[in-house]
């Protein structure tokens, strides 16, 4: 799972270790780090023995022998000594899967094995290093089964190892939601065995909110993220290291719910916490972000400020071409822009791009994705599609061999898609969404409102190929997950009604056209107001309708209060675009 806020130096090691006896106890239990950047690794070991040849290594191979039961452990630290001595893991795969069957058999009715737990993780940290995600999968899903929490703190050990495991197994796949469940599974194993305020349940609290943020459920990342304050209170020192990085995600949860101050002062805080460690860098970074609070705010000047103070310290750190520099570079263009500045804007565009262009070594290729993903959005903003579009084939390249990303092309590919469906490549546009729509299903967001978003502009984009049955389709999916997450009134919601009141109409439903018409002009009259600019457009496509149908409108009083909606600012050049004589809404 790719951590969203920096973790202190102190943090625990990038990855769920695998415990080298079965007797391991329970002050070993650990919390993964929040930050992997890639599957754990498949041993702890770190020896660089090499494996010893024995003349009976055939013999002890054979699947014959697996009953021996001391043919388990050696074939176990053979993998491991493989995987250290740079043998290559497939070696280490067949010794790891000798080794979980020897286990296997060796293991007495009725009695959880810790030793064929612990050779299932180690199998399946190997499948992983060999990006067989899939293959790892059923046998971390054995592992969890064989422990016995109720027996103490080692199988408690094993069996938190297992789900922290398989979640961050389930990550890389881009399956967010099972990643989640498994994340909360091992979660409550480790608060049963160390209780709730122990500082490593702190640690696993703040690993599920980031997921949680990752999957866009911010309520309860909020919560998740509010009890590893707590518990980092408890046990850290005032201004600690742990409750900086703590208060740093809370600002990103806060700043995505729209409660900017909040957030402010959660970065305020973390940075004189970081300042009082002695963190230059770490105080940039959040200087940074706190820019891009002033920036939601609308106080430019105090953001260029931050922004400034970054940059001087990442280019006298870091160097001038580095992947610091540019992200504020990304930021001072679209600030710039905002202000109308396009010169600006489009000179630090320029030195972004260059310094991407030719990344220092140690620059990951997420975020060369992520900056060029951003600076996308300037040019697209800018009514220059064709440059953004470019930008994006460049960011989907860099990560398309890269594993957990998925959710993350997804999103460029739906922004690919908007970039076809402006220049008129339909066909294009509905390939990309098509593409997009399959990856977000399987990464458990089916039922966020960014699906339901993403089905409506690939049902537009149906539509102008003449594919109206499958528009219908997608419309009615988006219809029903909108209503859901954002309800009724929104106005994502309300444009999803109207493209398919059309397509309904351009196939001869008319009936169902009328009924969702009628029932949009309802909610605008007794709750959205009628001065919105899209409710005469509406009501003059619902009277056309019932003139061919030959009905009439049942109307209703209306009251006073609703005659004039107090939400609808909106320029003619902001309102929705219509295309003519259809009333499809984009």
């Amino acid at each position: 799972m790719p951590g969203l806020v920096k973790t202190p130096p102190e943090a625990p090691p990038l990855r769920v270790s695998v415990p080298n006896t079965p007797t391991q106890r329970s002050e070993s239990i650990r919390t993964p780090s929040p930050l992997p950047k890639k599957p754990p690794s498949p041993s702890p070991s770190r020896s660089k023995k090499k494996t010893p040849e024995t003349p009976n290594s055939n013999h002890l191979l054979s699947d014959a022998s697996l009953d021996n039961p001391d043919l388990g452990p050696f074939l176990l630290k053979l993998a491991r000594d493989t995987i250290a001595s740079g043998d290559g893991p497939a070696k280490a795969l067949d010794y790891a899967i000798r080794a979980s069957k020897s286990f296997e058999r060796c293991a007495l009715d009725g009695e959880p094995s810790l030793d064929l737990a612990m050779s299932f993780h180690v199998l399946a940290a190997i499948y992983c290093s060999l990006g067989r995600f899939e293959e790892a999968v059923p046998v971390l899903e054995r592992a969890i089964q064989v422990p016995d929490v109720a027996r103490g703190a080692d199988h408690a050990l094993a069996a938190f190892s297992g789900y922290m495991q398989l979640g961050d197994t389930f990550s890389m796949l881009g399956q967010v939601d099972k990643s989640i469940s498994c994340y909360d599974q091992g979660l409550q194993i480790q608060i049963q065995a160390l209780g709730e305020t122990d500082p490593r349940v702190g640690e696993t609290c703040r690993y599920l909110a980031e997921a949680n943020v990752q999957a866009m459920q911010f309520d309860k990342a909020e919560e998740l993220c509010k009890k590893t304050l707590e518990i980092h209170r408890v046990h850290s020192e005032p201004a600690s290291l742990e409750e900086a990085a703590d208060r740093r995600l809370m600002a990103l949860i806060c700043e995505a719910k729209g409660d900017y101050e909040a957030a402010l002062e959660h970065l305020v805080l973390a940075s004189m916490a970081m300042i009082a460690n002695g963190q230059d860098n770490e105080v940039a970074s959040i200087d940074v972000s706190i820019g891009n609070i002033y920036m939601s705010l609308c106080r430019f000047d105090e953001a260029i400020f931050s922004y400034q103070k970054a940059l001087t310290v990442f280019k006298s750190a870091k160097g001038e071409n580095h992947s610091s520099v540019a992200s504020v570079f990304v930021r001072l263009a679209d600030l710039y822009h905002r202000t109308g500045k396009l010169r600006e804007s489009k000179s630090y565009c320029e030195n972004a791009l260059r310094i991407y262009s030719k990344p220092v070594p140690g620059t990951t290729a997420e975020e060369i994705a992520g900056g060029l993903t951003e600076v996308s959005a300037i040019f697209e903003s800018v009514d220059e599609p064709e440059e953004a579009l470019k930008l994006l084939q460049k960011a989907m390249k860099l990560l398309e061999d890269k594993p957990g990303q998925q959710s993350t092309i997804a999103g460029i590919e739906a922004r690919m898609g908007v970039m076809y469906y402006m220049i008129g490549r339909y066909e294009d546009s509905r390939n990309s969404f098509e593409s997009a729509v399959a990856k977000l299903r399987v990464s458990g967001e089916r039922k966020s409102a960014f699906f339901g978003v993403v089905l409506n502009q690939m049902g537009l984009a149906c539509v102008q190929l003449f594919k109206i049955d499958e528009a219908a389709e997608l419309f009615e999916e988006a219809r029903g997950i909108l209503e859901q997450e954002c309800g009724p009134c929104h106005q994502d919601t309300l444009g999803v009604y109207s493209n398919l009141a059309a397509t309904y109409d351009a196939m001869g439903r008319v009936g169902d056209a009328i009924e969702i018409l009628e029932y949009v002009l309802k909610l605008r009259e007794e709750k959205l107001g009628i001065a919105n600019p899209d409710f005469e457009d509406e009501k003059r496509r619902l009277a056309e309708l019932l003139k061919e149908a030959g009905k009439t409108r049942d109307r209703k009083a209306k009251s006073l209060e609703n005659l004039i909606d107090p939400n609808s600012k909106r320029t003619k050049k902001e309102g929705a675009k219509r295309w003519p004589g259809l009333g499809f809404r984009i």
